[in-house]
Parts: C-alpha cells; structure tokens; sequence
C-alpha cells in the first residue's frame, strides 16, 4: 500500500479530521478459484481507489488512480484479471475495463460495447461475461460477451433489471427484473447464457402484491444449480434455497428477529448468515442439511459485510478452527465496527486480516437508542450526545436511501458534529430497511411529507427530553437525507434553525426528468406514476413547491456530474431561493452523487459545521424549551 508510514499525525490536527484522513479498507473479495488473490478498496492514498493483495506473499498493489477515485470492481473467478468500472468524475457512465492481477496496461474488458450506467456484472470460467447495462434510450439490457466474439444482447426491457450471477458451470444465469412494474419488488428469472428462460420466480404477482426476491447467488459447487435467494413472504427479509431446474424452493429454520441474508460456505453445505436487528448486526452459521444454527463470534456493533473464504494453503495449521464456524478449512472474515469503534477486518480467529498503514482513527462516543411513537408506528433513533447536560444543539442527520437505515457503525460525520458540542440524532423513519417489510413499504404516494412526520415526532421527543435545545435544532443529510432536508425546512419551517442539504432533490419534476433511467423507475413506483400521470404528487412531495416558506438559512452542496440528483434542478432551487433573497451558500464541486477524494469530503464537512456555527442563535436557557410548540405546518392530507 503506497503511503509513507513514516508520517505522523500533526498533533494540531482535529479529531474529526483524523477519522476521515485515517487510511481505511474494505473488506477483500477473494477470487473463486484463487482465494489467495483479492481485491479491496483503501483511501490510503487520499482517494478511494483499488487494492489487489497477493496473500501468498502479503503484496499489496494500487490497481486504479484516477483523480475522482474509483470503487467499483471484480477479480475473473481465476484471479488472473481484475474488471474495473470507468467513468468519467463520478458520474455512473462508462465501460468497463480490465487489467492483470500482477499489473499492466488498462484495456476495454468488452470492446464494442457503449458507455451506459452499470446494470450488474458477471464473469464465468471459461472467459464468457454477461454485462448488463442501463441507458436512457434503452432501459436495460443484457449482453453475452465471449472472448473474442462480438457481444450479443440477449435481454431488454424498459423497466430497471439487472444481472445477479451465473452459476458455477456457467449454464444458467440470473437476472434480477421489474417488469411488473414496481422498482422496490424484484422478480428472478433464471436463463440459459442464449437467454432463453429457465423458471421464473415472482412473488409480486404481477404488481398486485409488494413482495420482493433478490438473489443472493448460486451454489459455488461444480454441477450444483441450488440458487440462494431472499425472500419476503413472511414480512421480513429471509433466505431461502431455489432449484430452478426442478421449480422446488427450501425454507430455512433461521430463527432470528429482524432482517436475515446469506452466503454460501465454499463447498455448499452450509451459509454463512448476517443478521440485522434494531440498528446491529451479527453473524450465524446455518448447516443446512442439519438446519442448525451456530454463532460466529463478533463484537456489539454491525458488521458490513463478511464472507466465507476457503483457507489459503499457506495458513498455519490450525488457524481459524475452533471460531464457531463448523466449517475446517473455512476462515471467516468480516468488516466490524461501531458508533465509538472505528471499522477493521477481522476473522472469526479474532486476529487483523488486513491493517492499513498509517494513523489510527480516534475513537467517537457510543450511541444511545431512543423509541419513540410516531403517527405510523414505534420510531427507532439512534442518539450520540456530547459531554455535559443537556440541552444540546442538535443535529438530526437523515440517512439517504430511501431504503436504507442508520447503525450502530462508526460514521465520521456525526462524530464530527459530536466534537462541536452538538447532540446528534439519526431517525430511521418509514420507508428504511431493518424493521420489516410493512415499515419500507409504507413509504408510497405521499412521499418525503411520511417520513418528516417521523423526524418531527423524533425531533418533538427529543426537546420534551431535555435532550435538544428547540431553538438549535439542525436538519440535515445526503442524497435522499438532504431531499427530505430540503422538504422539511419548507413543510415545518419553525422546527428548524439551519438546513444542510448534500447532494439533493431540490425540485422533483425536473429530479426526474434528468436523473438515470433506474431512479425513473422507483420514483414512479413511490409516487404511482410519472410527473405528467401524477402531478399533485410529484408538486406536493417535491421541495420547490415550498421553498418560498423556508425560515431558516440553508447550505447546498451538489456535484455537477451527479446522475442521481442531477444539478439543473439543484438550481432551480437555488435561483428561487435568490429571488426571494433567502439567506443560502451553495458549494458545487467537480464529482458526481458525492467524492471520493478525502480532503474533498472534508472541506464540505468543515463548510457546513461552519454555517451552522455562525447561523445558529445563542443558546437562551431561561427561554421555554419548546414543550408542546407548534412543530410547523403540518402537510397531512395532501395527496
């Protein structure tokens, strides 16, 4: 890994900025068929970029450098090639590439293929590789790619699809698809690699019922066609066992709260299980033929990712045994952190599998649950407080997503908030992931205006507490976090002292109309059709329709080549907001949804604590806390 371990820290540098300029790493994919080799991300050098790592001899090699950073990659079930995905500063539109795992020239992995937005990869043994790819004018597409034969498209639909995996032999192969219609509930077909289907297998019926498939990939045995998916039926996500030769499914005897997903152990009789529930995850091996369960060993907190690697021939003997697996042979390892513990990869052993060089991370302050009941349900928030008695200026960080949900993981932006005196407080509001298939789907037609009434019995919770001071409360996020940001501050303009928005909608008709052909497609399945076929919708949950009501200086961040939350209708926000000459900054930087340059993402958090800072009143302690105050106009009713 190239950086001068030699460099020390300058000890006038914050906290806050160590944990982001700490060298971090991903957890390493294996190649199938050559476990010693793997690919991981680092920003060791300042910029996220690509790692090969030869285990045999503990070589560490930068793949990639390019100045906007690159994440996206794959090793050949060999090992032999790593595919890589270019685009151009950030913006999700580009071709895939390739390069040999000892290093050499970069070269186009699929010539005569065109640039589009990524729709799924898959490589099999013989060199073949199916690409799929999403473009405006197409929708998606599939294509079969053999070594030295021009590719074949052998998919397409309008509606969002994309390719999960191919299985071991390379016979079959299994796209993920919407074509009924609804972008939150995949379908899985499984076809020959001519595109010819095999069996289909589609719990929505049609659109009529809101149950989602994923699969999870298929058995990594020769001649075994067993596929794991995931699951809906019962309220929740699960695995189970599909055979799409025979049309029989198997259920599996995982009985555990929450969410569950799973991996397959190498040599198929086994899956390694990871376990989301309340905000922390864990891991569980699940014999499938004894339908037993063990626990993996793994600290308090979440665990991102984890896998089963088969054991390098080098590894001491011994090493890995006795962890819990039930597997010989088999090292589990595992990316772990939490709100007060920086992340590392570990294995089930409890050793380091990989330690990037450099600083370490300060640690942050643990999280602290809160319940609290909403108009919808019993509302999960997860609570970091500074030293002292309360109340606190108060941050509410919004997650992105929509379907996704905050942890107990270690993220550098609240802690940072944390070491400014401020409380912060992350709201898992209707339509995140974790709590069940009922609390993600209740996110429909009344868009952005459902989950604020969430943050607003949060944020009416946390000033009754004692907790926030009502007239610093901050309102701020990323992505689908700084859409409900700007929303907020326009539909309960007294609740919020400083909006923060990163990267947002802004103004939702022209979000959609710009933005890449997959988010069309889940924008008219959360609002029930595009903005010509529902335009009350799209006016009612769009925050340009408020922007006139806003109170509260905002800052906006946005990247011109982001393909997600596309520029023009950030300035169309911002131009109404200058009109009115409402007190706004905005910083537009050259990158797409976000940067992966380190310092980039820095002086953006440092831009917006600043703006805070300065915008936000002094503390009042004999004012009336806000008991019982008006939370702001209330946008109940508007459909």
């Amino acid at each position: 890994m190239t950086q001068n371990t030699d460099a020390k820290p300058d000890p006038a540098m914050p906290e806050w900025e160590k944990r982001f300029r700490a060298p971090r790493v991903s957890l390493p994919d294996w190649a199938e068929d050559a476990p010693d080799r793997s690919l991981y991300v680092s920003n060791v050098t300042g910029t996220f970029e690509l790692y090969a790592w030869d285990r045999t001899t503990d070589g560490h090699r930068q793949v990639t450098d390019r100045p906007n950073g690159t994440t996206d990659g794959v090793l050949t079930p060999d090992g032999e090639q790593i595919w890589w995905f270019s685009d151009t500063d950030g913006d999700e539109f580009g071709i895939w590439m390739r390069q040999p795992f000892e290093g050499g020239d970069d070269e186009p992995a699929v010539p005569g293929l065109a640039p589009s937005f990524p729709a799924g990869l898959a490589i099999g043994r013989d060199g073949t590789a199916v690409v799929g790819r999403s473009t405006d004018e197409d929708g998606t597409t599939i294509h079969l790619c053999r070594p030295g034969e021009e590719p074949v498209e052998i998919y397409r639909h309008r509606e969002s699809a994309g390719v999960a995996d191919l299985s071991h032999d390379g016979t079959l192969l299994v796209v993920e698809h919407t074509e009924h219609g609804d972008a939150m509930h995949s379908a899985l077909r499984v076809t020959r690699p001519d595109g010819t289907t095999v069996a289909e297998l589609d719990d929505s019926e049609g659109g009529t019922r809101e149950l989602g498939l994923a699969a999870l990939g298929f058995a990594p045995v020769p001649g075994d066609s067993r596929l794991l998916i995931a699951h809906q039926r019962t309220g929740r996500w699960e695995p189970m066992i599909w055979e799409p030769l025979t049309g029989t499914t198997t259920e599996l005897a995982v009985d555990l709260p929450g969410d569950v997903s799973a991996d397959w152990y190498p040599d198929g009789t086994a899956l390694l299980v990871s376990h989301s529930h309340q905000a922390r995850s864990d891991l569980w091996r699940y014999d499938i033929e004894a339908r037993t369960l063990t626990r993996v060993e793994t600290p308090p907190g979440s665990v991102a990712e984890a896998t089963a690697r088969p054991r390098a021939a080098f590894a001491g003997a011994g090493e890995g045994a006795g962890t819990g697996t039930g597997t010989d042979g088999v090292d589990i390892e595992y990316l772990w952190s939490s709100a007060a513990q920086p992340p590392r990869v570990n294995s089930a052993t409890g050793t380091v599998i990989l330690d990037p060089p450099g600083m370490k991370a300060p640690p942050s302050v643990p999280v602290e649950d809160a319940w609290v009941e909403g108009p919808g349900g019993t509302v999960h928030a997860l609570v970091q407080k500074p030293a002292g008695e309360g109340p606190f200026p108060t941050v509410f960080d919004v997650h992105g997503g929509p379907t996704w949900h905050d942890s107990d993981a270690f993220a550098g932006q609240p802690a940072a908030w944390v070491d400014h005196g401020f409380a912060v407080v992350r709201v898992n509001y209707r339509g995140s992931t974790g709590y069940g298939r009922a609390w993600t789907d209740a996110l429909k037609h009344r868009v952005g205006l459902i989950e604020l009434e969430d943050i607003a019995a949060v944020r009416e919770w946390a000033v009754a507490s004692g907790l926030a001071d009502p007239r610093r409360t901050v309102l701020g996020g990323g992505s689908w976090g700084g859409y409900l940001t700007l929303l907020g501050l326009g539909t309960q303009p007294d609740s919020w002292a400083v909006g923060l928005a990163a990267v947002p909608v802004a103004d939702y008709v022209t979000a959609y109309h710009d933005e890449m052909e997959a988010l069309k497609s889940l924008d008219r399945t959360l609002l029930g059709g595009s903005p010509e076929e529902v335009p009350e919708r799209f006016a009612a949950s769009s925050p340009l329709t408020y922007v006139d009501d806003v109170k509260a200086p905002v800052f906006i961040s946005a990247g011109v080549n982001d393909p997600r939350c596309p520029i023009r209708q950030v300035e169309n926000y911002v131009e109404r907001l200058e009109r009115r000459g409402a007190p706004h900054e905005v910083y537009r930087y050259d990158a797409g949804h976000g940067s992966l340059v380190v310092e980039e993402r820095i002086k953006q958090l440092r831009l917006e604590i600043d703006f805070a800072l300065r915008h936000l009143p002094d503390p009042a302690p004999d004012q009336d806390q806000g008991r019982g105050q008006d939370q702001g106009r209330s946008p109940a009713g508007r459909e």
